[in-house]
């Protein structure tokens, strides 16, 4: 039998566990604007059948994507992997352009909430903070040129191929880490 992959459109949801669905659906409202769109809570897992209440959550991020939650009160309380680093694992929101992302880091901070950056990545700038849960969320504005990601898509095998035997990393590209604005060019 031949199999083919699936056309995917989009991505329908991503789904994080939160400790408190009320604090986080005001949490994304207020910080970063995110209508809250839809709940299901059901004290049996549909695809398990397991007895395990929750309450699951959906943020509208804008473009069609979609931020869930659940909570789990009946779960251990939730931690994170202390085997990866907390810069690791994030998401990361594209905001318009530099100045929406330097108003959004202005905006953030005014929460209370401490923010990183604007960090240079050679196509995009962003900034990092953490949400109530311990998620490390990133905010980013891309700058690059359409040379500079064509260029990238070349290099992407090249890189992986160099990367999958030396476990190091490759310098192709290291021109994403060199800002313009650090040296003058700005």
């Amino acid at each position: 039998m031949t199999t083919t992959a699936p056309n995917l459109k989009r991505i329908h949801h991503v789904a994080y566990r939160c400790k408190d669905a009320k604090e986080t659906v005001e949490w994304y409202g207020r910080v970063l604007g995110m209508e809250y769109t839809t709940a299901f809570a059901e004290d049996k897992v549909p695809s398990t059948g397991e007895d395990d209440p929750y309450m699951h959550i959906f943020l509208d991020c804008g473009g069609g994507n979609v931020l869930a939650f659940f909570e789990l009160p009946q779960q251990p309380e939730m931690g994170r992997d202390e085997k990866t680093p907390a810069w690791v694992q994030h998401l990361a929101f594209e905001v318009e352009d530099e100045v929406a992302l330097l108003a959004a880091k202005a905006h953030v901070e005014a929460q209370g909430i401490e923010v990183l950056g604007p960090t240079y990545h050679g196509i995009f700038r962003s900034i990092y903070f953490f949400d109530p849960n311990g998620h490390r969320l990133e905010l980013a504005c891309n700058i690059g040129t359409p040379d500079q990601y064509a260029e990238l898509r070349a290099l992407a095998p090249v890189m992986l191929n160099e990367w999958a035997v030396t476990k190091r990393a490759p310098r192709h590209a290291a021109w994403l880490h060199e800002d313009p604005a650090e040296r003058g060019d700005s």
